[in-house]
């Protein structure tokens, strides 16, 4: 898959330029599927939640952007849906569109519905994570960002990248998502990590990691090894421009 990691979705011209890039299409001509799951799980999450970013009134944009045609794909229903069918869904979208809520929720239900085994296939997919929908990709979210616990009790996730993501900083709804607090975050970690604020999203290909942003974003312990997109030696680890029981995430 091609991944657009956002912290708030599609929020300007930088962000959709990048977005349009990795389609190779212009977004009218793109089918794209909305995986809502994630907006159920979150302790802060009502069913209002799902519906806001389902029918394009979240502030977030993701399923607004014009798209040729947009589904809607219900991770939980999965299991009891013939397998060929749902597959054949996924796999004719250009883009899948991943909402915020509970990351480790989120990546349990990939895992049971079967999603996340398909992903080393969608070569030419493209996966733009919201908030929660980016994190679940890192190897891990940190003890701060875990609500819904799964039966493994860890803060473990998909590890589709190697670097973790802590997400709406000095956002104002998230007023605890301060760089100091990211950076405490980051510490427990012991990995690359990227805080980001709802300006900025990384842009991952098969050839690396591109901060895409017009806000600010920071590279965290960047000496640490990496050894798939994350810390790159030579990089920029900080734009030029300047949330307990889990901390809060968009939903």
């Amino acid at each position: 898959m091609k991944l657009l990691l956002t912290d708030s979705g599609v929020r300007n011209a930088s962000i959709l330029a990048a977005l349009v890039d990795l389609l190779g299409k212009p977004i009218a001509e793109a089918n794209a599927l909305c995986i809502p799951t994630a907006g159920y799980g979150s302790p802060y999450g009502d069913p209002g939640g799902p519906w806001r970013f389902i029918s394009g009134r979240s502030p977030s944009p993701m399923t607004e952007l014009g798209w040729k045609s947009v589904g809607v794909l219900e991770l939980t229903a999965l299991p009891s849906i013939d397998k060929e069918r749902w597959v054949s869904w996924v796999r004719e979208a250009d883009a899948l569109l991943v909402n915020g809520g509970d990351a480790l929720y989120l990546c349990h239900w990939m895992r049971e519905s079967g999603l996340a085994g398909l992903f080393p296939s969608l070569h030419d997919t493209v996966y733009v994570g919201l908030s929660a929908g980016s994190m679940v990709l890192t190897p891990r979210i940190g003890e701060d960002f875990v609500g819904w616990k799964p039966r493994t009790g860890d803060d473990s996730t998909l590890g589709v990248v190697d670097f973790s993501i802590f997400p709406h900083l000095d956002s104002p709804d998230c007023p605890d998502n301060t760089m100091a607090e990211a950076e405490r975050w980051a510490a427990g970690i012991k990995g690359p990590a990227y805080a980001i604020d709802a300006q900025t999203a990384i842009k991952v290909t098969d050839g690396g990691v591109e901060v895409i942003s017009e806000g600010h974003w920071k590279l965290l312990n960047p000496a640490v090894p990496a050894s798939a997109p994350g810390a790159v030696e030579g990089a920029p680890q900080e734009s030029n421009r300047g949330a307990a029981a889990g901390r809060r995430l968009v939903d």
